[in-house]
């Protein structure tokens, strides 16, 4: 997956990384084109013979965050009369989940591979609202007047870069063993893919929370002391 530069984004990463008083925000936005190129290609190739799948096989997704008493598993709704009506979980198909997990891979080298990330790990989400008000809830109750500044800036940003509307949007939500945010004093994070298919395109949208208290005994205190520097804090 290449990298996209955007200076609109660059500017706005920046303002992402907010220090309140009892947490601070980490967060990023970046653009990658799913135009593949010979690693790629070859990872491609790789992804698909260690499952012996092809590209147009189906995998299931797990529902969103938020969707109660419901499995992965539970492939099938039923009607009153118990017949199957049809499948209850939304599906992905085996490029678009090479797509996703390429990304992840993009954008957390060298720290973590993402290699073996299975479908269950994902869910489509059931709307770009649900998405945008999932994000200005997180945000705003944690930096409050500071994103809210941002808000209207960011969201022009990733339309202009995307088309929203045009998107399927997924997230990531791991298990904490597999979670790059899954650390002791993260008080919340996300993991958003708004992949637009006639672009081949993917916006990817990381973020989370961070409580400093935990984090000096996880190993994230270099990382707070060197924000805090660049940042005149």
């Amino acid at each position: 997956m290449k990298l996209l530069e955007s200076s609109r984004f660059e500017a706005i990463n920046s303002n992402l990384c907010i220090k309140t008083g009892d947490s601070k925000i980490v967060g990023r936005i970046e653009s990658y084109s799913c135009k593949m190129a010979g690693t790629d290609k070859q990872l491609y190739k790789r992804f698909n013979s260690e499952q012996g799948t092809s590209p147009q096989d189906l995998q299931a997704l797990s529902p969103p965050q938020g969707s109660i008493g419901v499995s992965p598993h539970n492939y099938f709704s039923r009607s009153v009369s118990g017949d199957e009506e049809g499948p209850l979980c939304d599906t992905i198909s085996r490029k678009t989940l090479f797509y996703l997990i390429a990304t992840l891979n993009s954008a957390f080298q060298p720290d973590y591979d993402f290699s073996d990330a299975k479908s269950h790990e994902f869910s489509k989400e059931p709307s770009l609202l649900h998405v945008m008000n999932a994000v200005d809830s997180n945000l705003s109750a944690t930096a409050g007047e500071q994103y809210r500044a941002m808000r209207s800036q960011l969201w022009a940003a990733v339309e202009d870069e995307i088309s929203m509307a045009e998107c399927d949007i997924y997230s990531y939500n791991p298990d904490l063993a597999s979670d790059p945010f899954g650390e002791d004093g993260c008080l919340w994070s996300f993991n958003y893919f708004l992949y637009n298919k006639k672009m081949k395109r993917i916006v990817f949208f990381t973020c989370r929370a961070i409580n400093p208290i935990y984090s000096m005994d996880s190993g994230l205190g270099d990382e707070f002391a060197m924000d805090e520097d660049e940042e005149g804090y």
